[in-house]
């Protein structure tokens, strides 16, 4: 460090002189912002939000500032004689006249109005200064010859460290008046009042869904969680299709030519982060639930001539659809917050879902697997709210579901429970009873009479015969509304959920 701040200045235009860049800075700025605190310290509260030690150019300046904070958190008054004790053997003072300097920076102030100002031009630089770093380490890694150290890897790392520096240049949210809460609640309320379905947040597609939930709310994380075989990745594949169909249905009303930001914009823009099924394979079971063609007689190519008329029809409506598909395995919190980032800046994105919670790896090393999931679950919910869209993340449930008799999953069955549900803002469950009752098919046994296991057999495909079809996807938990149960119908073929309508409701056959 140079030995005086006069060494600083005299060093920086002599290098400037010789032809040399030096990093954005102001000194001026920094001693009239840090008299201003020692003269009055509610100069502090005005920068507190948004200005760090790090921040100062000068790395004295910093620690100042830092002394400062620490009195003031204490409720005590940081001025030069109550600062003296932490700098009376700083030595990075002495050459300036040593505790004295304190003394001088309060003397210089006139007035603490332009705090603030003084504030946010240290900030500016100090951001400029980490764009520099950033820059020349992008610059060092692309040199770098080494195997291990991919293109792309290096892109991702790239980006990763400049929405973290565009992170640090947001100023902290702080307190908000009721009132402003307030009219944006009620700017929420008029805009579900003015859509057709009366939603506040992204449709599913799913009437009685939608009803108990009222769609999928921004900044919401949503957990969909079942046992294999349940219907997981369907469902969610539905409620993605039925978002980004019904935006790709709202633009062709207005002519492709609406705003998309528009709020009262129906449907959504759909990141589908897909780290167990490829792309291929998911465009696949989607084209099958949208053609009504099962997904095993596409993949064979035992089509008829009229099937496959169907197929492509499918194919040219999924064509517009704003749905996008990021199947890179093993993808870790960090770079999906990154990548959803950019969509949100390029496409609008309003909907994120990931398949499934348990394959992301956290950004850091952590101890144990329950920290591993509680960082990812935290970074899902800091998402939701950072892009201001529901997060849907599905999550596998432990086997202690199988070894009750009531298969019903409940919140204690969620893997590493503690953080997903503490996390999560909704937690529902699919569960189909017909997968339990086809599986429970009895057999007679040696010492049953014929009559007993008829008997027993009768209740068994009552049981089964009533189930087939119907899928219910239990709400565990709702911070915004009711808990309680939904029905739908599951068509196993095309592995699509739909809309259940129980015969009662059913119009009445013609004679």
């Amino acid at each position: 460090m140079a030995s005086s701040i006069a060494d600083i200045s005299a060093g920086t235009q002599d290098r400037e002189s010789a032809g040399y860049r030096t990093p954005p800075h102001n000194i001026e700025a920094e001693q009239a912002l840090l008299g201003a605190i020692l003269v009055n310290n509610d100069a502090f509260h005005k920068v507190s939000g948004y200005l760090r030690p790090d921040h100062f150019f000068v790395p004295v300046h910093g620690r100042i500032f830092t002394a400062a904070e620490t009195l003031i958190g204490r409720g005590q008054i940081a001025n030069p004689v109550t600062l003296k004790s932490f700098f009376d053997r700083d030595e990075s003072l002495a050459d300036i006249g040593g505790a004295q300097y304190l003394a001088r920076l309060a003397g210089s102030v006139v007035s603490i109005v332009n705090a603030d100002d003084y504030g946010h031009i240290i900030h500016d630089l100090a951001l400029r200064r980490g764009l520099i770093s950033l820059g020349e380490d992008v610059v060092n890694d692309a040199y770098d010859p080494r195997i291990d150290a991919a293109a792309l890897d290096q892109i991702e790392v790239a980006e990763h460290r400049l929405f973290e520096l565009a992170e640090t240049g947001e100023s902290e949210r702080g307190f908000k008046a009721i009132k402003e809460s307030l009219i944006e609640a009620i700017a929420s309320a008029e805009r579900a009042l003015n859509r057709a379905g009366q939603l506040a947040g992204v449709s599913t597609g799913l009437i009685d869904m939608d009803r108990l939930l009222g769609g999928l709310h921004s900044s919401d994380l949503v957990i969909l969680a079942g046992r294999p075989s349940m219907g997981k990745t369907a469902l969610a594949t539905t409620l993605a299709f039925n978002a980004a169909r019904a935006r790709a249905e709202w633009m062709a009303a207005r002519g492709g030519k609406a705003d998309p930001r528009d709020p009262q914009a129906e449907g959504a823009v759909v990141g589908f982060f897909s780290l167990e099924m490829s792309a291929e394979q998911l465009a696949g079971r989607i084209l099958a639930e949208t053609a009504g063609i099962p997904s095993d007689q596409i993949r064979k190519g035992k089509l008829s001539n009229d099937e496959f008329v169907k197929l492509v029809k499918a194919s040219q409506e999924l064509y517009e659809v704003p749905l996008f598909i990021d199947d890179t395995p093993a993808l870790s919190i960090g770079a999906l917050r990154t990548r959803a980032r950019r969509l949100k800046r390029t496409e609008n994105l309003s909907l994120v879902v990931v398949d499934y919670l348990q394959l992301l790896r956290a950004s850091g090393r952590t101890e144990n697997r329950v920290q591993e999931i509680s960082e990812i679950t935290q970074g899902l919910k800091a998402l939701a709210k950072e892009l201001d869209l529901p997060v849907l993340a599905l999550s596998q449930l432990s086997r202690q579901v199988e070894q009750r008799e009531d298969k019903r999953p409940q919140l204690s069955d969620l893997r590493e429970s503690g953080s997903i549900e503490q996390d999560a803002d909704v937690v529902m469950f699919v569960y189909r009873e017909e997968y339990y009752a086809e599986r429970s098919e009895p057999n007679q046994r040696p010492d049953e009479a014929d009559d007993k296991f008829s008997a027993r057999y009768d209740r068994w495909l009552k049981n089964y015969e009533a189930s087939k079809g119907l899928a219910d996807v239990l709400i565990a938990k709702q911070r915004h509304g009711p808990i309680g149960n939904v029905r739908l119908r599951f068509e196993a073929e095309t592995t699509r959920f739909e809309n259940y309508q129980s015969a009662d409701h059913l119009p009445d056959a013609f004679p």
